[in-house]
């Protein structure tokens, strides 16, 4: 009556074993750590590991190990203040050739790591650091957008020698003013050819002029807001590197807010500063009249040109002061396969204004060299005389030299790059030059590393609490029942565990009390059970009849129960955000796993101990 086809204890078996084999490296506490890893045009390898050990001999900070893995350098410390030491002195020796952040390096053994099994990450609050959510000013973005159209829409008159045309924004949109309904006709008609994305109509005659009046597409429109969120995540990534923070998280959150979590950093100023930072772009001439590599700071450098330095390699590169076109000429970059060598290429779009002047530029230049020079402005706010100073830092890098191969105009592709990679990064730069959205800051949040040890023991402490309060009450009410379902109860936690590790799942406190709430729900299930059997006893069935009936009738009632908690899951999870949608996930994952080990595990069980008996009573 209770019997299971091979089948169901093959897979209770095996679930239980996935269960304990990746749960198993939550039990191996992560040791404080310093990951190194290389900036643009260095390596991390055998001399940098014998660099880094050398500074930390000589300084006498003690350290566990040192290794190479994969793309990074990691060292290993005793506890969290040698670490700090060992950050302190690798990042002043190191300079800005290597990102030394602190990180938590994982204990957990090599052949649980071969299976992919891995401890769940911290969340912030559990980790300690700093919390940012940014507004994205998308109504900025759409007027910088309909400036350029305007000066593109003048470029246009010009270059089809349609005269008298001025074009600004308003209100209404862009409005252009013609001379006549001839001149205002033949405008619409070039440009829509010229920019298709515009929607045109005609505006009011007057004595003034014709006016026509031109409207982004909706499509258009929503183009720009993805691309605008875009450039902003992938600009504000670059920045958060420069923090040297181990796995920082920047994610959208809706459709025009960003959120920035810096595990570790206390320093909130520092990180405003980074992320507060403004960028632009420009093109400019490299000056072949003298050889930038034997200029030393005291040779005299032409009048028109400038030194400048590399990003990648530092190398000098001298660079006319006339700009050909800037970021403000940009109107969208892009990493593409080059059309005729296939090696890696950025397709650039600038608009009339400055793709005249670029073709000009060019007609005079083939086969000469241009440079594009990335320059951020940096904020920074001291303290003088008790007073608040404002001020800012300007950060000025050749990201890339190119030779110009024949004559362009408004769209041109930049070549010469080592992979696409680099392509991607050089059109993530082009674009946050250009395109850069203001944001603001409209909540910040700091936690503290003592206070996210001590959520990490309250939370532990909770779960303790709450399930030795169920497993002492169930067992002393249920009696043997009462012991498989705490054996069941104390799989659920074991499985629920092994699924988040496994996904990556964050830990942070709602997901914690996600865990203790699905506890507390899990128990519901066998009480549902228990309460059933006693019920067939009271009404005369044999025990083997109501443990079988016990389950089957209970069943509809575990289903209906929790298949409405999993719909208010999955609506958390659908409109909730943050820490809402971890609780949700939690509880998702923890309903899944309850109904599995509240029904089949423990009924497995039942019928491991009373199956092939002659039982008179049951202990329930």
């Amino acid at each position: 009556m209770n019997e299971f086809p091979r089948w169901k204890y093959a897979l209770v078996a095996v679930a239980l074993l996935f269960g304990f084999l990746y749960a198993l490296p939550n039990l191996f506490p992560k040791e404080p750590a310093v990951q190194i890893s290389a900036n643009r045009g260095f390596t991390v390898d055998t001399a940098l590991k014998e660099k880094a050990q050398g500074i930390l001999e000589t300084q006498k900070i003690g350290f566990e190990s040192l290794s190479i893995e994969g793309e990074r350098l990691l060292v290993r410390f005793p506890d969290t203040t040698v670490q700090a030491k060992g950050s302190d002195a690798l990042r002043a020796q190191l300079g800005d050739n290597y990102v030394v952040a602190l990180n938590l390096a994982s204990t957990v053994p090599a052949w649980l790591e071969s299976i992919y099994a891995r401890s769940m990450p911290l969340g912030l609050d559990l980790q300690g650091g700093v919390h940012f959510l940014l507004e994205v000013d998308q109504k900025a973005v759409l007027e910088k957008q309909e400036t350029h159209y305007a000066e593109e829409i003048r470029g246009i008159a010009r270059e089809k020698k349609i005269p008298g045309v001025t074009a600004n924004r308003s209100a209404q949109g862009i409005v252009a003013i013609t001379r006549s309904a001839e001149d205002r006709d033949r405008l619409a008609a070039e440009l829509g050819r010229a920019v298709p994305e515009l929607q045109f109509t005609n505006g009011t005659e007057s004595d003034s002029g014709y006016s026509l009046i031109a409207k982004v597409s909706e499509a258009k429109i929503r183009e720009i807001s993805t691309n605008t969120i875009k450039q902003n995540l992938g600009t504000l990534r670059n920045r958060v590197n420069e923090l040297g923070v181990a796995e920082p998280v920047v994610a959208q959150q809706g459709e025009s807010r960003i959120v920035i979590e810096l595990p570790g950093v206390q320093d909130t100023a520092a990180a405003k500063k980074v992320i507060g930072a403004t960028a632009t772009l420009e093109y400019r001439a490299v000056d072949t009249s003298v050889d930038a590599l034997q200029l030393t700071p005291n040779s005299p450098v032409p009048p028109d040109s400038k030194i400048y330095y590399r990003r990648d390699s530092g190398a000098p590169v001298l660079l006319k002061k006339k700009v050909i076109a800037s970021g403000a000429d940009l109107v969208n970059a892009a990493a593409i396969p080059d059309p005729q060598s296939g090696t890696p290429a950025v397709s650039i779009k600038l608009n009339t204004a400055g793709g005249k002047r670029m073709l000009d530029f060019t007609m005079q230049s083939v086969g000469k060299p241009m440079a594009v020079v990335y320059t951020e402005r940096i904020p920074e706010v001291k303290i003088v005389d008790g007073k608040e100073v404002r001020s800012a830092k300007t950060k000025e890098e050749v990201i890339n030299v190119a030779t110009i191969q024949g004559v362009f105009g408004p769209q041109f592709q930049t070549t010469g790059l080592d992979s696409m990679k680099e392509a991607n990064e050089l059109a993530l730069f082009l674009r946050a030059g250009s395109l850069a959205a203001p944001v603001d800051i409209v909540e910040e949040r700091v936690i503290g590393p003592s206070l996210g040890q001590d959520n990490i023991a309250k939370g532990i402490l909770a779960v303790i609490i709450g399930v030795t309060l169920v497993v002492v009450f169930v067992g002393l009410y249920y009696r043997l029942f009462g012991l498989i379902a705490d054996a069941a109860l104390l799989l659920n936690l074991v499985l629920l565990v092994a699924i988040l590790s496994l996904l990556q799942a964050t830990l942070t406190l709602p997901a914690i009390a996600g865990i203790v709430l699905t506890l507390g729900m899990a128990i519901d299930a066998n009480v549902l059970i228990c309460e059933r059997i006693r019920e067939e006893l009271r009404n005369g069935s044999t025990p083997m009849a109501a443990i079988s009936r016990g389950y089957d009738k209970a069943w509809a009632t575990i289903l209906d129960a929790n298949v409405t908690h999993l719909i208010a899951a999955f609506g958390l999870m659908a409109f909730g955000s943050g820490p809402i949608r971890g609780f949700a996930f939690t509880l998702a994952i923890g309903i899944a796993t309850s109904m599995f080990t509240s029904v089949m595990v423990t009924h497995v069980l039942v019928g491991l101990i009373f199956n092939g008996r002659r039982l008179k009573t049951l202990s329930v």
